[in-house]
C-alpha cells in the first residue's frame, strides 16, 4: 500500500520536516522491503503556487480540466491510499501554503461532486486521511479556548468530512519548541508511520 506525506513548512531543517520524514521513514521499514511505499511531498521546496486563480475558477464551474499542477497532485493522490498531512499550526489552523493545496487540489468533479438540487457526491472515501499538526502552545490553552474542537470542525470534519475522506487520526502534537517534547513528537510519528498500514495489507 502507498502512502502520500505531504508536508507544510519552509524550513527544511524544522521539527515538521522531521516528523513528516520519520512517518515517511516508518512507513518503508515497517514491513518487509516493498510491501508498503510512501512519498513525502514538500510543498515549499517543490515550488507549489497555492493562489487560486481563474484557471481553479474555471476547473471550479467545470469549464476546464485542471491546471498542469493540480493535475499532477491528483495524480499523486490517485496513487495513495493513505494522506499524511504535517504541518505547524498557524493562527489555529493550516499553513497559507497547505490550505492553498487543499484550496487548489480538492476540487469540484475530483474530490466532490455538486449534482442537481443539492446532491452531493462525496468521492474520496477511499483515502484514509492522518493529520499530524505541530503546535507551541500546550493543551490546556487548546482546551481552554476550544481551539481543538475549532480545527477538527473545520479541518476533519469540514473539509475531509465533505470529501468522504475518512479521518482515521487527529494529533496535536504540542509544546514543540521543548526539546523533550520534541523527542515525543518524533516517537510519535515513528509511531504513526509503522501502524499506518495493517501488517496483513
Amino acid at each position: 500500500m502507498h502512502a502520500f506525506i505531504v508536508v507544510s513548512h519552509p524550513d527544511p531543517g524544522s521539527l515538521t520536516h522531521a516528523v513528516a520524514e520519520q512517518v515517511c521513514h516508518s512507513v518503508q521499514s515497517a514491513t518487509a522491503p516493498g510491501t508498503h511505499t510512501a512519498e513525502l511531498a514538500d510543498l515549499a521546496a517543490e515550488g507549489f503556487d497555492p493562489r487560486f486563480t481563474a484557471a481553479d475558477l474555471a476547473l471550479h464551474l467545470q469549464h476546464a480540466p485542471p491546471p498542469p499542477d493540480v493535475a499532477a497532485e491528483h495524480a499523486r493522490l490517485d496513487r495513495a491510499d493513505a494522506l499524511v498531512l504535517v504541518y505547524p499550526v498557524y493562527w489555529w489552523s493550516f499553513p497559507a501554503l497547505l490550505k492553498g493545496w487543499i484550496d487548489r487540489v480538492f476540487t469540484q468533479g475530483y474530490a466532490y461532486e455538486e449534482g442537481a438540487g443539492g446532491k452531493l457526491a462525496k468521492k474520496l472515501g477511499h483515502l484514509q486521511v492522518h493529520l499530524l499538526g505541530i503546535g507551541g502552545a500546550d493543551t490546556g490553552t487548546y482546551e481552554r479556548h476550544g481551539y481543538s474542537e475549532a480545527m477538527k470542525t473545520q479541518i476533519d470534519h469540514g473539509i475531509f468530512g465533505y470529501c468522504g475522506a475518512p479521518v482515521a487520526t487527529s494529533r496535536l502534537l504540542l509544546q514543540s519548541s521543548q526539546q523533550d517534547m520534541a523527542a515525543a513528537h518524533l516517537a510519535a510519528a515513528r509511531e504513526l508511520g509503522s501502524c499506518l498500514f495493517p501488517p496483513s495489507s
